[in-house]
């Protein structure tokens, strides 16, 4: 049964750009697209880290590549453009906590004003075909009160770390630009459809970002080490890389078909009773190389970090049809084996496509050939 929320002949050379398209997700997203069948641009800096997925699978023979910052307003502008994209996928980011701690103002110029200048490149390209725009920030965005209930999508906004503020920075700058350039009533003038997707914590094979729970677990495992965690008991919404991608162009794909009802805010996470702690997820991981125990608690100083998050994505289910096809225990089996695979020599590449080819028949379809 066709469970999807995509339809692969809508991706078919459609022109989608995707900024952010080095980094993790965004190798898994460009090769994800290039199995349905999407001419693709990615706007990016150059892989954020050595090894990286997009080198070792061979992303860039994928896709049209454009190397820049997003903080170069005349750059992006140019390849907004010169491509004039149907779909803009906002991925480009410093996503880690700990580096905006290190450093926050790079981390504001990056995901505020990165999003503003992107959203300025959208309103004086002059595109003569609609576009649908999807800005992806996190599940961080929300003001965290600590409580043991799920955030829905209009609750208030906020953050305490310079990350997760950033990005709710970043939502503000697109909820301005909406009202004020792209409003939905004058939709038949600017053509222009906004939506942000907010996700939960992502993982995957081929991860290497520093300060990171998976890579960190990985890394460990391979070298027959328990994994030092800073937050054992934390709580988080853990989903597969290619469940959040299919949210994210289901997402995209309805803004195109329904703009109106496609608008606005999601989140993107697995039910509440599925979330699992820090310390359950390095067990899950570890257990495939044999590995116990699996953690050990981190020595010194910690950084502050929110203990518990949970996202309510009732508003995804019940509007787009969309949910996580893989549960939790299946996604950590995944990651595993993506590693596993690697480690015994085959290449990141075909394991991804794998992989990819196994989501598409979870979700009852057939990949393009």
């Amino acid at each position: 049964m066709n469970t999807a929320v995509i339809d692969p002949a809508f991706w078919r050379g459609r022109r989608v750009m995707l900024t952010g398209h080095t980094g993790f997700k965004g190798a898994w997203l460009g090769l994800l697209l290039h199995r349905l069948g999407a001419e693709v641009l990615g706007f990016s800096l150059p892989p954020p880290t050595t090894p990286s997925l997009f080198d070792l699978a061979g992303v860039g023979a994928d896709l049209r590549t454009v190397t820049g910052d997003v903080r170069d307003a005349a750059a992006l502008a140019a390849a907004v453009r010169d491509f004039a994209p149907e779909v803009l996928l906002h991925m480009a980011a410093q996503s880690v906590v700990l580096d905006s701690y290190a450093d926050p103002l790079g981390t504001y110029s990056t995901n505020v004003m990165g999003t503003a200048n992107l959203l300025e490149a959208v309103r004086r390209a002059g595109l003569t075909r609609p576009l649908a725009l999807v800005n992806v920030t996190t599940d961080k965005v929300y003001h965290n009160q600590r409580w043991l209930w799920s955030y829905r999508e209009n609750e208030a906004l906020g953050g305490r770390d310079p990350y997760s503020n950033s990005k709710a920075c970043s939502e503000l700058v697109t909820q301005s630009f909406v009202a004020s350039f792209f409003p939905p009533e004058r939709r038949a003038e600017h053509g222009v459809a906004v939506a942000s997707a907010r996700a939960g914590n992502v993982i995957g094979g081929g991860d290497w970002t520093p300060h990171q729970l998976v890579p960190a677990i990985i890394a460990a495992a391979q070298a027959g080490q328990p994994v030092a965690l800073r937050n054992p008991a934390g709580v988080r919404p853990w989903q597969h890389v290619l469940d959040c991608l299919h949210g994210y162009l289901g997402l995209a794909e309805r803004l195109v078909r329904e703009p109106q009802q496609a608008a606005g805010d999601w989140n993107f996470g697995p039910p509440s009773d599925e979330v699992v702690t820090v310390a359950q997820v390095a067990e899950g991981v570890a257990r495939h190389w044999a590995l116990s125990p699996a953690w050990t608690p981190a020595p010194g100083e910690r950084p502050p970090e929110e203990p518990e998050l949970r996202l309510d994505c009732s508003k995804a289910a019940r509007l787009l049809g969309w949910r996580c096809r893989l549960a939790t225990p299946q996604a950590l089996d995944w990651v595993a084996q993506w590693h596993l695979r690697h480690q015994a020599g085959e290449g990141a590449r075909q394991i991804c496509l794998d992989q990819i080819d196994a989501f598409l028949a979870h979700l009852g379809l057939e990949a393009p050939r």
